[in-house]
């Protein structure tokens, strides 16, 4: 949504850059943007997304200086940053936990973005970039978890890059070309590291897009109403929005402190601090929690489906499990947004949020008895939640009146508050 441009450039030095780079008058307006008056701290994730990814790519500079790509020597490099370099320790337990901290920032913005719509007309670009940036931090964090060299690292990265060999006809050759040669070795290492390094430059290019695409279109709000009037329904980005940002930035800060001070390994597998050993496997491979609802997914398909082996299966349900979220914007037929307003799909929410919490827990149980059973209902859920459901609650739901305007939902949001603090008095239902 663009606006008009409240800024002036009152020197000579900043007239003269305004005519050639206008990054002040950039700055500017994306401190004057509109935002809505209503967005409450759910929003806030944006601006932490952003801190754990300029905190990742410190960090991982840092630590590319003194890690060492070679099967021989990478797990004794990451011994040496741990008990020889200044603040080696601090930089390695911050970026281990920093991936935890940035995974479980961007969950609760995608479900966020799940919950009030945010991926419907005119958004569906914003929604689209977002789902590539998952992408990528999926990659990337994949790639991070195998350079330590640890018995983790090393077996997780023989699994997961084996599942591509199920693929087809072109299966073995991607497999190969991940590996550099015919088994996870020093190639392998060379292109992870390579890969690892570069991609968050890329996730920082991609963001900067969604960024754009969100100020092209405006943003969303939790009542779901398109902005109307600037007066009324929205405020300047900067000072209420910064300051809100700051305040949750440093709530999540401590959260994050906390993890790598008091329990930096907490999050990580034990398994990983034993050096690799091509000849011992661990006795269960899982990967970083993070992964676990798609590792689920995979091993929930334990049947053939025709000519389709179960292998093939799970490989397909696990990458779809992703890719299904890029048609997300036209499988819901519904013109309401925010589920605020559609009290069935409310409660359909819900049970996607505990059926996606309980695939990450069956994630990291063994694939047997029970286990893969929950795992094929959670999946089957998953699954009919984006196909079958949202599609017929378009059709079939009656949704709440939505407010006429976003200052009209803010008025009846405070009156009711009044009302409630008011000494014997009733809210009344909705």
């Amino acid at each position: 949504m663009s606006h008009p441009s409240n800024y002036n450039p009152s020197t000579g030095i900043e007239k003269w850059l305004d005519k050639r780079l206008p990054i002040v008058r950039f700055g500017a307006d994306f401190m004057d943007f509109p935002t809505p008056k209503n967005l409450n701290y759910w929003w806030t994730f944006g601006a932490i997304l952003a801190v754990c990814l300029v905190i990742q790519i410190i960090t991982g500079i840092v630590l590319a200086m003194h890690y060492t790509p070679h099967t021989d020597l990478a797990f004794a490099s990451v011994e040496h940053i741990m008990r020889d370099v200044n603040y080696g320790w601090l930089m390695r337990y911050i970026h281990a936990n920093g991936a935890s901290m940035f995974f479980l920032a961007v969950y609760i913005h995608m479900f966020r973005g799940l919950y009030y719509g945010s991926y419907k007309e005119p958004r569906e670009v914003v929604w689209m970039l977002g789902v590539v940036i998952f992408l990528l931090m999926m990659a990337t964090a994949f790639m991070g978890y195998v350079l330590p060299w640890g018995q983790m690292s090393y077996w997780g990265a023989t699994v997961i890059t084996n599942l591509f060999s199920a693929i087809p006809l072109i299966g073995e050759d991607i497999r190969t070309l991940l590996w550099g040669g015919f088994s996870v070795d020093n190639p392998t290492l060379n292109r992870f590291f390579s890969l690892h390094y570069l991609l968050p430059f890329a996730i920082f290019g991609v963001v900067a897009l969604h960024i754009w695409a969100f100020h092209t279109s405006g943003n969303n709000n939790p009542s779901g109403v398109e902005i109307k009037d600037v007066k009324k329904d929205a405020v300047p980005f900067h000072p209420y929005y910064t300051v809100k940002d700051g305040f949750a930035i440093v709530v999540f800060l401590i959260l994050f402190a906390m993890f790598v001070f008091f329990n930096p390994s907490g999050l990580g597998h034990p398994d990983n601090y034993i050096e690799a050993n091509p000849l011992s496997t661990p006795a269960s491979i899982v990967p970083e929690w993070y992964f676990l609802p798609f590792y689920a997914i995979l091993r929930a398909v334990t049947f053939d489906i025709g000519p389709i082996s179960s292998k093939l299966g799970g490989v397909i349900a696990m990458f779809s499990s992703i890719l299904i979220l890029f048609v997300l914007p036209w499988l819901d037929t519904s013109k309401v947004r925010s589920m605020r307003y559609r009290p069935v799909a409310r409660m359909w929410f819900f049970l996607f949020v505990i059926a996606c919490i309980a695939l990450g827990y069956l994630g990291g149980k063994p694939a047997e008895g029970s286990y893969v059973m929950f795992a094929q209902i959670a999946t089957a859920y998953y699954f009919g939640f984006f196909l079958i459901i949202l599609p017929l609650l378009g059709i079939l739901e009656t949704p709440k009146p939505l407010p006429k305007s976003i200052a009209e939902s803010v008025l009846k949001k405070s009156s009711k508050a009044e009302t409630s603090e008011a000494p014997g008095a009733v809210a009344p239902a909705e």
